[in-house]
C-alpha cells in the first residue's frame, strides 16, 4: 500500500517549537554527482526551481516568527550560521509512527521568500525557505 504525504514533521536544526509548522516539504532529485538532472515531465515542471537546483524546500503559513529569517540574515551578512541537520520525517495516521526519516546533513539557507500579500483574497502568508546541504541519509 502506498504510503500517505499529509503526516510530516520538520526539524530544522533551530531549536525552536515552531520547527514543526511546516506544510509542504519539495525533495530535490537525488542525482549522483556529475548526473544529468532529470528532464521536465508534467509533474517535474511544476516543482519549485529551488528545488529543480538541488535545494531542500520548505513551506509554512507564516506566523510572524522571524526564526526563518534570521538564520537567513546571518548567512546573508557573511556571518556563517551553524549549519544544521535538518530531519523530515514522514509519520503514520496514528502520527506517532515513523515511516520515513531523510536527514539533510550541513544544511544552510540560500533563499527565503513570501507569498504575495492580496487585500482582495483571503489566503494564508506563506512562507518559503530553499535549502542547500551536502548529504542527505535515508531510513
Amino acid at each position: 500500500m502506498p504510503l500517505g504525504s499529509s503526516n510530516l514533521v520538520v526539524d530544522w536544526g533551530g531549536g525552536s517549537a515552531l520547527s514543526q509548522g511546516f506544510a509542504e516539504v519539495i525533495f530535490p532529485p537525488f542525482v549522483l554527482e556529475g548526473g544529468a538532472r532529470p528532464s521536465a515531465t508534467p509533474l517535474a515542471a511544476s516543482i519549485d526551481a529551488a528545488a529543480q537546483d538541488g535545494h531542500l524546500v520548505l513551506r509554512r503559513g507564516a506566523t510572524g516568527a522571524l526564526d526563518l529569517y534570521a538564520w537567513r540574515d546571518r548567512a546573508r551578512r557573511g556571518q556563517a550560521p551553524r549549519r544544521r541537520v535538518v530531519t523530515v520525517r514522514l509519520l503514520a495516521a496514528d502520527q506517532k509512527s515513523v515511516l520515513m526519516t531523510w536527514r539533510f546533513r550541513n544544511a544552510r539557507p540560500t533563499s527565503l521568500a513570501y507569498s504575495p500579500l492580496l487585500a482582495m483574497e483571503a489566503g494564508v502568508l506563506m512562507e518559503t525557505i530553499a535549502i542547500a546541504f551536502d548529504s542527505v541519509e535515508m531510513e
